[in-house]
């Protein structure tokens, strides 16, 4: 069992760029491929579960203190982002659909699967999944104001705080909950640690079946509105090469540590797709191009992912980092 859960380990980038490219031909050949979509949450949320599993809660109490990098991470997604998020949304400033799926998945911060990317890259995973909730419950306030002001009162108008509420409550409270009990479990009971060990060791495969689910269930309309998608592409692609820039400058102005400033990097570059997807599905029916804009995000960002966790711990090393002061907080 551990040699397996090694071999997966060691060999996760390339297993989840073959889930994508397995979901991409079965939701472009297997027809009903969409139902798919039902089956988004349920994934994440035990992806999610073992995510959390992953992190002892007492990092997650000592990061909590952590001041300066909650700070920057507020810093970097709720204010700099948003002018970010509104100037590369000029491209598809005539094209409503465009625009909203744009401004949707840009403006929020990804709370999930940016915590096993991090971790990857040598990120501190415990201080962003300490910030998660407050994420999540930042992005449920702000939106609405957001979408005021880069669109008008027609796009408050068909966002309801009910999803998010509802997203809040099974992807993160749920999971976070679960994982908080089979942890003091473990402590006591062997169940626990069976548990911690199994969900632990199906990581990978989990994180495989999200990626999996999410792509075949859209495909299909990616495959229809490829002509219009396309101009997202450099869209996207500038957002995570503009954000990483930022990132970095906002931790040296905050003094982080490198395991910090890793994992600030990113949680600015990355966005809440697999979270706002089912928002941008309950669209109404003008608005309709709005989750494959979302979809195509997450397209995007994953192959991002894959060079930036080889790009980013180079950006980021002891070395590039020691002529400023860092701070140990959290550690």
């Amino acid at each position: 069992m551990n040699a397996v859960v090694s071999w997966l380990e060691h060999r996760q980038i390339g297993l989840y760029l073959a889930a994508i490219l397995a979901a991409g031909v079965v939701g472009l050949t297997v027809p009903g491929a969409n139902h798919l979509e039902a089956a988004i949450e349920p994934v994440l949320a035990l992806l999610l579960f073992a995510t959390f599993l992953g992190v002892p809660f007492a990092a997650i109490g000592k990061s909590l203190r952590d001041g300066r990098f909650l700070a920057a991470v507020g810093v970097l997604n709720f204010a700099v982002v948003p002018v970010v998020a509104y100037g590369l949304s000029r491209f598809v400033a005539d094209e409503p659909a465009l625009l909203f799926g744009v401004l949707l998945v840009l403006l929020t911060p990804c709370i999930d699967y940016v915590i096993v990317f991090a971790g990857l890259a040598g990120g501190a995973s415990e201080r962003l999944l300490a910030a998660a909730p407050l994420l999540m419950l930042a992005q449920i306030l702000l939106l609405p104001l957001y979408l005021l002001v880069f669109i008008g009162p027609e796009g408050v108008a068909v966002v309801e705080v009910g999803p998010f509420a509802r997203a809040f409550l099974l992807l993160i409270a749920v999971p976070l909950t679960a994982a908080a009990l089979v942890q003091a479990l473990a402590r006591r009971h062997r169940s626990g640690v069976v548990i911690e060990r199994t969900m632990l060791g199906v990581m990978v495969p989990l994180m495989m079946a999200t990626l999996f689910t999410v792509v075949a269930s859209q495909a299909g309309a990616v495959g229809d509105s490829l002509g219009q998608l396309l101009v997202l592409v450099p869209i996207y692609a500038g957002f995570l090469v503009v954000m990483a820039a930022i990132g970095i400058g906002i931790a040296r102005t905050f003094r982080l540590d490198v395991p910090a400033t890793r994992a600030l990097v990113f949680s600015g570059a990355t966005r809440n797709s697999l979270v706002v997807l089912p928002l941008a599905l309950a669209l109404p029916a003008s608005l309709s191009l709005a989750p494959v804009v979302v979809v195509t995000q997450t397209l995007v960002e994953l192959m991002g992912m894959v060079i930036f966790v080889r790009l980013i711990p180079r950006l980021v090393s002891s070395q590039t980092t020691k002529a400023h002061p860092v701070t140990k907080t959290g550690k």
